[in-house]
C-alpha cells in the first residue's frame, strides 16, 4: 500500500519528494501455462494438510516503512557474477562499465524493436521514486527507495503485438567485466507475463536513494517486482524481449523443484529447505511475519486466479 512521505525515516541525504503508485490494473487474463510445469499443493513435510484460508493470511498492516540504510543495501547482496558471498559483490573491484550502456528491446512480440542507449531510455521516460519492501527467497528482507521507470512505458514504446504474452530479460555476461561470469547460471535470464510487466508496480530501476545504481545492486538497469522474491529482480539488463512462450529463468532451470516462474511471496508456501512464514529484516533484530504478496495483494492478487495453487508461489 502507498507509504506516507511524511512518515518515512530516511537517510539525511534522502529529502526529495516521493511519488507513489496508484491502484493496480483491472483484471487481465492469465496466459496458459506451458505443459509440464508442475502444479504442487503440499506442505513442506510432503503431507496434504489443508492450508489456512487466504482470508487469514497476513496483510500489509504497517502503513509506514523505514528504508534500509544505503550502506546496508550496497553491502549485502546476491550477485553471483561478482562472487557467491553476501559481501563479495560490494567488495569486488568496480570493473563493470556502465556508460555507455545499450539495451536491445525486441522479440517476435515487438513491432518497434531497437537498440537503445540507457541515456535515451532515461530521457524518453519519467524517472519515478518508489519505496518498496524487498523480500529475498532466502527469507530475509529490506526496504528500498528505488528510482526508475515504469516497465509498462518501455514496453509500450516497443509496440507489443498479439505474440507479446511474456517478457524475457537477459543480463550482461562478460568475463572481462565480471570476475565470476562463468558461474553455471550465466548468462542470467528471467521473465514475467505481459500482465505482470504492465502492472504499475513493475519498474526498471536506475537508482537507489536518488543515486545511480551501484555495480553490486545491478547497475545500470535492474528489474523491480516488489510482490515477488528477489531472484526475479534481474540485474544489469542488456536485452528485453517480448515473446510468446514462458521464459525459463536461470534458477528455474537450475532447480525446478525449488524455484519456479511466478515466485510470488506467500508465507504459507515454504521453500523446500526453509520456512517462508517469517523473514529476517537486515539491520534489525528478530524476525517478522511474511506478508501475502509481500504486502501488495491489493495491486496484484487479481492476476493469480487460484491463491491455493503453489504454482504461483515458488
Amino acid at each position: 500500500m502507498p507509504i506516507k512521505p511524511s512518515k518515512i525515516t530516511p537517510e539525511k541525504i534522502y529529502k526529495k519528494r516521493r511519488t507513489f503508485i496508484a491502484a493496480g490494473l483491472g483484471i487481465l487474463a492469465l496466459p496458459i501455462i506451458d505443459k509440464g510445469y508442475a502444479m504442487l499443493n503440499t506442505q513442506q513435510d510432503g503431507t496434504d494438510q489443508p492450508f489456512p484460508p487466504i482470508e487469514s493470511m497476513p496483510e500489509a498492516a504497517d502503513t509506514v516503512l523505514k528504508p534500509t540504510p544505503l550502506e546496508t543495501i550496497t553491502s549485502y547482496n546476491n550477485y553471483y557474477e561478482f562472487g557467491y558471498g553476501k559481501d563479495d559483490p560490494g567488495e569486488a573491484d568496480k570493473t563493470l562499465i556502465t556508460s555507455p550502456w545499450s539495451v536491445e528491446i525486441g522479440g517476435p512480440g515487438a513491432d518497434n524493436p531497437g537498440i537503445y542507449d540507457i541515456a535515451e531510455i532515461k530521457g524518453e521516460h519519467a524517472i519515478e521514486n518508489h519505496i518498496h519492501r524487498f523480500r529475498c527467497v532466502e527469507a530475509w528482507s529490506m526496504v528500498i527507495p528505488w528510482n526508475g521507470i515504469k516497465l509498462a512505458d518501455i514496453i509500450r514504446s516497443a509496440q507489443p503485438n498479439s505474440k507479446a504474452k511474456f517478457v524475457r530479460f537477459t543480463t550482461l555476461n562478460d568475463p572481462q567485466q565480471m570476475p565470476n561470469a562463468g558461474w553455471p547460471g550465466g548468462p542470467y535470464v528471467e521473465g514475467l507475463t505481459i500482465e505482470e510487466a504492465m502492472n504499475p508496480l513493475t519498474m526498471m530501476a536506475t537508482g537507489i536513494y536518488d543515486k545511480p545504481l551501484e555495480q553490486q545492486n545491478g547497475a545500470p538497469l535492474r528489474l523491480v517486482v516488489p510482490w515477488k522474491y528477489g531472484f526475479k529482480y534481474i540485474k544489469s539488463i542488456v536485452k528485453i524481449e517480448l515473446v510468446e512462450h514462458m521464459p525459463h529463468g536461470t534458477w528455474w532451470k537450475q532447480n525446478d523443484r525449488e524455484y519456479g516462474f511466478y515466485a510470488n511471496v506467500n508465507p504459507r508456501f515454504d521453500h523446500p529447505r526453509w520456512s517462508q512464514a517469517t523473514e529476517r529484516v537486515i539491520g534489525e533484530r528478530g524476525r517478522k511475519p511474511t506478508l501475502l504478496f509481500n504486502g501488495y495483494a491489493d495491486q496484484v492478487a487479481h492476476m493469480y486466479p487460484d491463491p491455493d495453487n503453489r504454482l504461483y508461489f515458488y
